[in-house]
């Protein structure tokens, strides 16, 4: 079993202890009993990733839980794929869409520094986006389609909620995948040497699935938003976000891109074929496999173009569940935090489970909560590639979950009986 609290994790905690000790409390280590959880019972989690170890369904994983501001589980287990050196908590993942909040939270820095408002038409900062219009039918043959105009335009919160009809065109090849295809879009994060300005002109367009605010579909909205942070701020969306948020947070691991030097602490990007688990490097899923460490790395993806490490976004999300504030440091106000932690998409859902959205998480609600022992109110999201996290705010949780499969499917199970496991020890 390759699961331990190796020296280098314990002194990698110390180090996070002490950097927390200096400037507040937040984030400290702490017994489990002491905020009210079982030690004995967070023991199940070990027993779940080992199965999963042991069947070859995932090659590595780092996970971290805190409440109360409390750092009480913290494990690495299996290999990273670098060199089959075995996973350090440290190592560097590809965010994917948890880049996503942050770069929510990075609009709603700008809401508040009154540089725009939710309700604005994106089309009075980003021209292109003017007079939009709907898609009606597209011709896969020759990647023709017709449209009619749209009822409405876009709005900055729509981007957020992902009510806008902006999709992706790997989750729809036939129809967003063609029109995005023949644009020559890329659905997130992108190696060659193109920015989010050049692409985001030419996603605004292109015709709208659907007519805003009708639906809730996936996609390349936060892309948008990202490049509206760049004009909203007079800068790139990688410096706005180290400047506001990353620095002040002391999220020193996390980066849009990070020089070659770094490329063994990135796990190795691994996908499942015909049940087996494999390297991904030889496959086509591995096109982006070298990122974000090779590559022109001129293109800042507000949806999916961060890599950090797991202690990372633990203190991003203890910032959340702080209502806004990290160690004494403030990001937003706790208004803007209500406003991303509440029902933002009316009587939408984003699954048959009744999930609803806020702006840069989904938010569980008494009826879609029922399925797992968390709680309505729960906000969360995850990664492509196998990451994932949740905000608790009833029960004080902050917790993540880090993995590089893609595709993989034993993910619900991974994620789904891990947080069932951190709620079964609670004991207060």
């Amino acid at each position: 079993m390759k699961q331990k609290l190796t020296i280098i994790t314990l002194l990698f905690i110390v180090n996070f202890n002490l950097t927390a000790q200096k400037t507040g409390t937040d984030l400290t280590i702490g017994s489990p009993e002491s905020v009210g959880v079982s030690t004995e019972l967070l023991k199940r989690i070990d027993a779940h990733f080992k199965d999963h170890l042991d069947k070859k369904w995932i090659p590595g994983a780092v996970a971290m839980v805190a409440r109360k501001g409390k750092i009480i589980y913290s494990t690495t287990i299996g290999t990273s794929g670098i060199n089959k050196q075995e996973m350090k908590s440290d190592d560097i993942f590809r965010l994917a869409s948890m880049t996503k909040p942050i770069v929510t939270t990075a609009i709603m820095m700008l809401v508040e520094d009154g540089k725009c408002l939710l309700e604005d038409p994106v089309s009075k900062y980003i021209p292109e986006f003017k007079n939009p219009v709907v898609l009606k039918e597209v011709n896969a043959k020759d990647s023709t389609y017709t449209s009619e105009p749209s009822p409405s335009e876009v709005t900055i919160r729509q981007l957020l909620t992902h009510t806008s009809g902006i999709g992706y065109g790997f989750t729809n090849t036939k129809v967003s995948g063609v029109v995005y295809g023949k644009a020559k879009i890329p659905d997130g994060a992108n190696m060659e040497n193109v920015t989010i300005a050049e692409k985001m002109k030419l996603l605004a367009k292109q015709p709208l699935l659907h007519a805003p605010g009708t639906k809730w579909t996936y996609g390349m909205g936060i892309d948008m938003a990202g490049y509206l942070v760049e004009v909203l701020s007079g800068k790139s969306l990688s410096d706005f976000c180290e400047e506001r948020i990353l620095k002040p947070l002391d999220m020193k691991d996390t980066h849009f891109f990070r020089p070659e030097s770094e490329e063994n602490r990135v796990a190795h990007l691994y996908t499942e074929i015909n049940g087996t688990l494999l390297d991904a490097m030889p496959f086509p899923q591995a096109k982006n496999a070298y990122f974000p460490t090779r590559g022109a790395k001129t293109y800042f993806s507000g949806g999916s173009g961060l890599s950090g490490t797991a202690a990372d976004y633990m203190k991003f999300m203890q910032m959340i569940l702080n209502n806004g504030t990290l160690n004494g440091v403030r990001i937003l106000s706790r208004k803007s935090i209500e406003s991303m932690s509440n029902n933002q998409i009316g009587d939408l859902s984003i699954n048959a489970n009744g999930t609803k959205f806020g702006l840069g998480f989904s938010v569980e609600t008494a009826q879609s909560s029922y399925h797992k022992l968390g709680s309505p109110g729960r906000l969360a999201w995850g990664g492509l590639y196998n990451t994932t996290f949740w905000i608790d705010p009833k029960e004080q949780i902050v917790a993540v979950l880090m993995t590089q499969i893609y595709p993989s499917s034993h993910q619900r199970e991974l994620y789904d009986k891990f947080e069932n496991l951190v709620y079964q020890a609670i004991v207060d």
